[in-house]
């Protein structure tokens, strides 16, 4: 949960997590809906994926124990180096390093690491001071620290180094350039993205569709929506849609709300239209599942921030009845 995600942010999810899924078999037992819907609000579903599938793995293949050798907890899904290296260092107490953000900052700063932190020479390098600093015992703490140097001392932009333990061996501080590292390299433009949603209803019911487990979103649930090409009319757009992936023609009718959210370093903007079912029945091209559903079942369903806005919509009654 906090890769990408901030501690204070993470707490209460965290905790409602742990609440609900206390164990390894728990969590493998559970459907993904219930994985994804207590997961609602971090982003970057892909990890809550990743997570359910390596519980099933530990517990189909491994004994139901987290592997404590190196290459076969990596061979889990969503576990990479950093991942490895936390649960060596701290469920296990071996020697391993970590490298994210905050540790990537500090050692950075303390060595007097130049060049594009992104780079692949400046990410061999970071490695391996975090492997050299290594303590022979309590690496776990040690990788911790370091995580909590950075993130309340060793901060970005103007680090509070008055606070530092490690000030007067920081060779950033020393040369006066501490402000200025880790360098960050050139920032991604922002892409602005226009996207349709259609409420599509039949006997009081809402259509909603599950994308597939790859790639956006994968594996939430979502009223049927689409991009709009530059230029192009979202109303037409999004019945070509419903019609091309859904076998349903609409006639999309007014527009219910807009949502404007950030995706990474993409800019949408999420139009909501009512429409009226003309003809069909639902034949799926791209999605994983549809469902008929109430409204008052919406909440029960794992839906993206945005599309959680165009729901509450739904369940406040905003829109007519079709």
């Amino acid at each position: 949960m906090l890769q990408q995600t901030q501690v204070s942010t993470v707490v209460p999810y965290f905790d409602r997590f742990v609440r609900r899924f206390p164990t390894l078999k728990s969590l493998a037992a559970a459907r993904l809906d219930d994985v994804l819907r207590l997961w609602q609000g971090l982003g970057y579903y892909r990890r809550a994926v990743n997570l359910h599938r390596a519980a099933i793995e530990i517990i189909e293949q491994c004994d139901g124990r987290v592997p404590n050798d190196a290459a076969r907890l990596r061979r889990l899904p969503g576990v990479g180096r950093y991942i490895a290296g936390a649960v060596l260092s701290i469920a296990f107490d071996m020697r391993s390093p970590i490298l994210e953000a905050n540790t990537a900052r500090v050692l950075a700063r303390l060595f007097l690491v130049n060049g594009p932190l992104r780079a692949s020479v400046t990410q061999q390098r970071l490695w391996s001071l975090s492997q050299a600093l290594l303590p022979q015992r309590d690496a776990g703490l040690h990788n911790q620290a370091m995580m909590e140097l950075g993130a309340l001392v060793c901060i970005s932009g103007q680090p509070r180094c008055e606070q530092c333990p490690v000030e007067t061996l920081c060779e950033a501080r020393a040369a006066g350039i501490e402000s200025r590292l880790p360098e960050l390299g050139r920032q991604r433009e922002f892409v602005d993205v226009s996207d349709a949603a259609v409420i599509v209803r039949r006997n009081g019911r809402v259509l909603i569709v599950r994308r597939p487990i790859e790639g956006r979103w994968g594996g939430l649930w979502e009223l049927p929506r689409t991009t709009v090409a530059a230029g192009a009319d979202p109303r037409d757009a999004v019945a070509a849609h419903v019609r091309d992936r859904l076998g349903l023609e609409i006639e999309v009718g007014r527009e219910l709300l807009t949502v404007k959210h950030g995706v990474t370093h993409h800019r949408i903007t999420l139009s909501c239209f009512e429409c009226v079912r003309v003809r069909g029945r639902v034949r799926l091209d791209g999605y994983a599942e549809s469902r008929w559903e109430t409204p008052r079942r919406l909440g029960r369903f794992a839906f993206s921030s945005p599309q959680r806005k165009l729901i509450a919509a739904i369940r406040r009654g905003l829109s007519v009845e079709g």
